[in-house]
């Protein structure tokens, strides 16, 4: 068999098995994972903070336990305080904007009010036939509205009462966090045992790169969503629009969703600006999307590639069967995915080779 045959079927193959474990993976995430969230969360922390753990043992000579919890007070104060902040000036935008609402409120008013005056007067030249069809599809487009706004309110109060749950899983978290890195070396010395040789070391090396790769793959886009929010942010406040930090937050916000990205912003934001406001910000608007675009498409691939250390074109091959066999969660899953089956191979799980 030719040499670039085998390169093809071993490529293929590796493809397949990354289908088939991104599969499989979800099938088992559905029911586990909102039962074992606050620990995979914990763990995740957990192996965040080691390096620092350490860094306090070797050279302040902390016992591990204070070192623990001194780097969970610092990881979390300072996500806390950045939180805060963010939230305080969201708040305090938010408020600007509230007290300039009836005016926008007006404006939309007196253009709804032309747009149905000049809709009257086509409407009765329309044939009859047209007419009781857009009667049919105005009925269902309130219909439509209607039941969007109550789903929205009842998915607002549903949110509420699981405020609650939601502290009981912080706290879970918290807690798990802290014995998961205070007694690290148990846990692993307990799985090492528990494990038959030599399958005990090759899941923990495989563990630990799947940890790692997602840590890394957080931390990409974590990037992304920072030059994504920055990019925004500096080109608001050159075109000189209000609201530049809180919308600047939500273009990030958004940023986190695949497929719609930014655009969930700036699309609507820049017809409206072109037919009701103005024709030069609209312009400008679109500038600043093609340029948050082309930077954004241009640095993904390379960004995840780079802290995963694989090829570019692997984790698009990774990400395009994760998102046609998960939806948007594999688009996180299957870059995970495949760092897992290429730990498996270097561990030897996976006696796979191509001569």
């Amino acid at each position: 068999m030719p040499d670039w045959v085998r390169k093809t079927v071993w490529i293929a193959g590796a493809l397949l098995l990354v289908t088939i474990n991104l599969i499989i993976f979800a099938a088992v995430a559905r029911y586990l994972l909102p039962v074992l969230l606050p620990f995979f969360v914990a763990a995740i922390v957990a192996l965040l903070i080691e390096p620092a753990v350490e860094f306090l043992q070797r050279r302040v000579k902390l016992p591990r336990g204070v070192s623990v919890f001194v780097m969970m007070i610092v990881l979390f104060g300072t996500l806390g305080s950045l939180f805060s902040w963010a939230l305080l000036r969201l708040v305090a935008e938010l408020v600007q904007l509230s007290l300039q609402l009836p005016s926008y409120i007006r404006t939309l008013e007196q253009t709804a009010a032309g747009l149905i005056e000049e809709s009257l007067q086509v409407y009765t030249t329309l044939p009859p036939a047209v007419a009781n069809w857009l009667n049919d599809f105005l009925l269902s487009l309130v219909v439509t509205l209607e039941s969007q706004v109550r789903s929205a309110v009842n998915t607002s109060l549903g949110l509420l009462s699981g405020v609650p749950v939601l502290v009981l899983v912080i706290i879970v978290t918290l807690l798990a966090t802290y014995f998961f890195s205070r007694d690290r070396e148990a846990i692993v010395g307990l799985w090492m045992r528990s494990m038959p040789k030599p399958f005990g070391e090759h899941s923990l090396l495989v563990g630990r790169q799947g940890f790692g790769a997602f840590i890394r793959f957080l931390r990409a886009q974590f990037i992304l969503v920072s030059i994504t929010a920055i990019i925004t942010l500096v080109g608001l406040l050159i075109i000189d629009v209000p609201y530049a930090v809180t919308l600047a937050l939500l273009t990030g916000l958004f940023d986190f969703i695949p497929i719609l990205g930014p655009s969930t912003i700036f699309i609507p934001w820049i017809l409206w600006s072109f037919l009701f406001g103005s024709q030069t910000l609209a312009l400008q608007l679109l500038c600043l999307y093609v340029i948050l675009f082309l930077v954004r498409g241009f640095l993904e691939a390379k960004v995840v590639a780079m802290n995963l250390g694989v090829h570019p074109l692997a984790v698009l091959a990774a990400m395009f069967i994760g998102l046609n066999t998960l939806g948007f969660l594999g688009l996180v899953l299957g870059p995970i995915t495949l760092i897992i089956v290429q730990a498996a191979v270097k561990a030897g799980m996976v006696a796979w080779k191509v001569n």
